[in-house]
């Protein structure tokens, strides 16, 4: 999708722009088709696929970003300081592999196998296995590496494969959007989706009723590309930076440096955007800033003036504790001990 196209979805989705209504119809016959679907498997005309170990899924209503992957990282890290062993499946998408499923590596090249799937494997250490069909690459997970649980970054409409908890992620300040389904709105699924999993985290942002749990995105260090050198964010207060960045909703991220006092030009890109030497250049010697995300892309080429923002997702007091009690309840205590 070009930025034009991507600016006008936008634009349509989360605003009163009445060329939603001119989509409505197709937006009806997509909505059909997805309950058709759901119905199916829930019939058991279509099969899920179990395995032997539990398997969580992280996904999310909207296209574009919502902050899933980030969460993945923090529940990935939380469930392995609690001694489970954990993998991690995830889309690969826009990898140009061929021969999917395949394994991850914190070295392997994002091109063939996603910016993603390569930022899961470096951030989460935990196995890693990239590919469009989430059931073949839950099984080369299980048949290469013992495990006690799988992580699904993204698959929450990836029905073939079963799951023993689901959760999404909204954006909380754009929440739903129009709360129509493609292509009037943003939505893969209906609103009333969220009433049928086991729990909503909320992103940022005020969105949502009382039952969610909130956190945000938090940056805890700048590092530099070129040398692996680490400042903070305050490092760059009101110095003017060229702030880069191929994601789903690049304004989160503009926002969160103009939040920490910086002089932001904010440079957008399409979302998993192939990012070249030319896209990180300007005239003046102002840092730039990327998002972890573009960071694992362009390594080989960035010069020094590049620092990619590193940023963890953070539950807010009390809602990290209340979520885990919530997945261990769902789970078992054998299977996520405290």
């Amino acid at each position: 999708m070009s930025q034009t196209l991507a600016s006008l979805l936008n634009e349509i989705w989360y605003s009163n722009h009445p060329a939603r209504w001119l989509l409505w119809p197709l937006a009806l016959l997509f909505r059909a088709a997805v309950w058709i679907r759901r119905q199916l498997y829930q019939r058991g005309m279509l099969k899920s696929t179990e395995f032997d170990v539990p398997v969580i899924v992280v996904g999310n209503l909207s296209v574009g970003g919502t902050g899933k992957t980030p969460l993945v990282i923090w529940l990935a890290r939380e469930l392995r300081r609690r001694g489970l062993r954990v993998g991690v499946v995830t889309r690969g998408y826009r990898g140009k592999h061929l021969d999917w499923p395949e394994r991850v590596n914190p070295d392997s090249d994002p091109a063939a196998l996603g910016d993603e799937a390569v930022l899961l494997a470096r951030r989460t250490e935990c196995p890693v296995v990239a590919g469009p069909d989430r059931v073949a690459a839950v099984a080369k997970l299980l048949a290469e590496v013992p495990l006690d649980l799988v992580l699904a970054d993204d698959g929450l409409q990836h029905y073939r494969l079963a799951r023993a908890f689901e959760i999404v992620v909204v954006d909380g300040e754009r929440g739903l959007g129009n709360g129509l389904c493609l292509p009037a709105g943003p939505l893969r699924e209906p609103p009333s989706r969220l009433r049928q999993v086991d729990a909503i985290v909320v992103n940022t942002g005020d969105w949502g009723h009382a039952g969610v749990f909130r956190g945000d995105l938090v940056p805890t260090r700048v590092v530099q590309l070129s040398s692996g050198t680490s400042k903070s964010l305050a490092d760059f207060r009101g110095q003017p930076v060229h702030a880069v960045a191929g994601i789903g909703h690049p304004a989160r991220f503009f926002a969160m440096l103009d939040a920490h006092g910086l002089l932001v030009d904010p440079r957008p890109l399409t979302d998993h955007a192939d990012m070249q030497a030319t896209d990180l250049s300007f005239e003046d010697l102002a840092p730039v800033l990327v998002t972890e995300k573009d960071a694992v892309k362009c390594g080989s080429f960035a010069h020094e003036r590049v620092w990619c923002v590193v940023a963890d997702f953070q539950f807010r007091d009390p809602d990290g504790q209340r979520f885990m009690r919530l997945v261990q309840r769902e789970l078992g205590a054998e299977a996520v001990a405290s």
